[in-house]
């Protein structure tokens, strides 16, 4: 976490939790979610123009992910100075990265070790890894199927609605605070 983010905590410990406002897509990539995006429906609902706009600002974005974590529910969120901003997922915490040699790069730059590879009943191939557990970006399919024979990782068969229990985490922090 970035020290002028523990600094503005310090400063305002008890600023309200904002929810539905930002979302991380299947592809890695991130959301701004205004009043009118959020009528339209959830971010993962597939509705057109649900998702909101996606952001392009590349400090911006290491920002968000320089400052992005878990709380104890397992609702991910972005440290946004002293207000924590919930994440809404459309598929899991991490978009992972892997080139040809196995190599595992979350979209924060940081390189992850496999714990265990899955795949879904639809083909998706998901990273349990040292820094969490996540969907392999798209584009990476190939590269991964590369590393599978240098590497030879065995592959769980799962299925995707199974994920998020068994991973601890939350799709929509949105929709756990309704339940409170």
């Amino acid at each position: 976490m970035d020290d002028i983010v523990k600094q503005a905590m310090a400063k305002w410990p008890n600023v309200p939790h904002c929810y539905s406002w930002l979302g991380l897509d299947a592809r890695g990539n991130w959301y701004m979610r205004d009043d009118r995006t959020q009528a339209i429906g959830s971010f993962a609902s597939g509705l057109a123009g649900a998702k909101g706009s996606m952001l392009k600002h590349e400090k911006l974005i290491d920002f968000i992910e320089r400052n992005y974590g878990a709380d104890a529910q397992g609702c991910w969120y972005f440290q946004n100075g002293p207000q924590r901003v919930y994440v809404e997922l459309e598929a899991t915490p991490f978009v992972w990265r892997v080139d040809a040699q196995g190599t595992i790069i979350s979209s924060a730059k940081q390189t992850a070790s496999l714990v265990q590879l899955l795949m879904d009943e639809r083909g998706w191939p998901y990273l349990h890894t040292t820094l969490g557990f996540g969907l392999v970006h798209t584009q990476d399919v190939a590269s991964l199927a590369q590393a599978l024979e240098l590497q030879h990782w065995p592959i769980e068969e799962v299925s995707a609605a199974q994920l998020p229990a068994r991973f601890g985490y939350q799709m929509s922090p949105a929709a756990l605070e309704i339940k409170k």
